[in-house]
Formats: C-alpha cells, sequence, structure tokens
C-alpha cells in the first residue's frame, strides 16, 4: 500500500516544493494538503495520513498547536519542515521522525522520507502485534507490552539538527555548561549542563561515575580497584574512565549490568 501523506505549509512555494519531490516517489500518496493550522486540524481528523509534513510557524495555530488539538495518540508520524532550528528540542519532546530546515536538500529530503517509510512499516506491525496480543489475551494467553518509541537527543551541529538515538551513546563527558556526547567514534557537543542530562539519561540505562563523567552501563567491560577507593572503568572500545569515590553508589548498578 502507498505511503498516505500530508503537507502542512502556509507557504504555497513550500508546499509545491515538498510535492514534487514526493511525484518523484511511486509509493506515496498526497492525500492532502493545507495552507494553516486550523485547517490541518480537521483535514487530520479525517483523512488520517500515515506521515505529516509539518511546518512550525504559521498564523492563528503553529504545527505543535495542530498535534496538540489533533491529540499525540492519534497524530501520524510526523516530519518538521522549517526555516527555524530554535524548535528542534520541541520537535524531539514530541517524537517527530525528523526536522528538516529550509531550504530542503534532495538527499536529506529522501533520507528523512526513507525512515518515515521504517517508521510507518514498524508502527502497523507493532498495531498487528498489539490486536493479536488482544485476540491471544481473550483467550487466555498472555498479552505482551506493547514497544515503546525509541528515546532520542537533539544536537545542533553546522546548521544541521541531528536525532541520536539514547542506546548508542557510549559515555558522557562534562566541560562547563557544555557536554560531550560520545558515539562511537563521534562526538556531539551539546549546550546542556551534566545534571540535566544525568536526569535524562539515569532511568535508560546510565550512571554518572564522576562529576564530569555519565556511562552506558551496557558499555562497561571491566572495573579494576585503584588503592585509592576509586575504580578504573573500562569500556568495550577500550575507553578508559574512572569512578570516584563520591559515586561510589554507581557501583551497584555497574555490578548489576555486568552480572
Amino acid at each position: 500500500m502507498p505511503l498516505r501523506i500530508a503537507i502542512v505549509d502556509d507557504e504555497e512555494l513550500a508546499r509545491r516544493g515538498i510535492r514534487k519531490r514526493l511525484e518523484q516517489h511511486t509509493d506515496v500518496e498526497i492525500v492532502a494538503e493545507c495552507e494553516s493550522g486550523r485547517q490541518a486540524i480537521d483535514v487530520l481528523r479525517r483523512s488520517s495520513p500515515d506521515l505529516v509534513f509539518l511546518d512550525v510557524q504559521m498564523p492563528g495555530k503553529s504545527g505543535f498547536d495542530v498535534i496538540e488539538s489533533v491529540g499525540w495518540e492519534r497524530f501520524p508520524q510526523v516530519i518538521f519542515v522549517t526555516a527555524h532550528d530554535q524548535y528542534a528540542i520541541r520537535a524531539f519532546e514530541v517524537n517527530a521522525l525528523d526536522y528538516l530546515l529550509k531550504p530542503v536538500d534532495d538527499e536529506r529530503f529522501d533520507l528523512a522520507l526513507q525512515r518515515a517509510r521504517q517508521a510507518v512499516t514498524q508502527k502497523k506491525q507493532s498495531d498487528i502485534g498489539r490486536r493479536l496480543a488482544a485476540v491471544v489475551g481473550k483467550a487466555g494467553g498472555e498479552v505482551s507490552p506493547a514497544p515503546s518509541r525509541f528515546d532520542r537527543m537533539v544536537v545542533r551541529s553546522s546548521g544541521r539538527v541531528i536525532f541520536l538515538r539514547v542506546p548508542e551513546i557510549d559515555w558522557v563527558e562534562a566541560a562547563g555548561d557544555y557536554v560531550t556526547l560520545h558515539v562511537g567514534k563521534k562526538e556531539w557537543l551539546m549546550r546542556e549542563t551534566i545534571g540535566c542530562i544525568e536526569n535524562k539519561l539515569e532511568p535508560r540505562g546510565f550512571a554518572r561515575i564522576h562529576r564530569s563523567t555519565i556511562v552506558n552501563l551496557e558499555r562497561v567491560s571491566e572495573m579494576q580497584p585503584l588503592d585509592n577507593g576509586e575504580y578504573r572503568v573500562l569500556l568495550r572500545d577500550g575507553t578508559e574512565l574512572k569512578l570516584s569515590r563520591s559515586y561510589r553508589n554507581a557501583l551497584s548498578r555497574l555490578a548489576e549490568i555486568r552480572a
């Protein structure tokens, strides 16, 4: 079945640009075009597309107002298309698939569309799984919990907006009001305090082991005690970190993950 898409943007030129790009793909169907947030609310409630290309700043109702009015639980997958990068964090908070900055690059657009295809397919498969599980549950079987969305973090770098999956982060290093996210061989700088990052990551399998270090517990391969009561923490990729005495409470979590 084709990917059913709605385009919401108050600028006709912007809608035309998205439409022309989509017309190059044979597996998509444009089911609606809206030139205002108010129009989009009504149309999206009735048409139920799989994906929405959504502008942020529009007269009357913003893109976020549209999502709130329709309801996130009912809202289709969404890709924001905007000339303003300051809304990226909020887009992340509403689980946007992607955040495209105008003018949109063709390659970047195609990549976002490919991600959307995968996300829509996964969602449909999950919906089928939940329906089957409900049937089994009524018959006396066990019902498995529905899978949750991947947690992500947003990083702005060289005019781009990068969406990082939290489980891919190896460790976090603090420097004043900034933190560096270490992801494989790449490093991403964020303007954020390590305390705020700790609050976000700690429930997701991370632990703070030093005043300037947070580590993904799944990346830890070995702990070596030092003479001063601290520990050397070795990651799978060979990175060496230090667990200070002030954060000895992290030892129990490290031991649990290694058990």
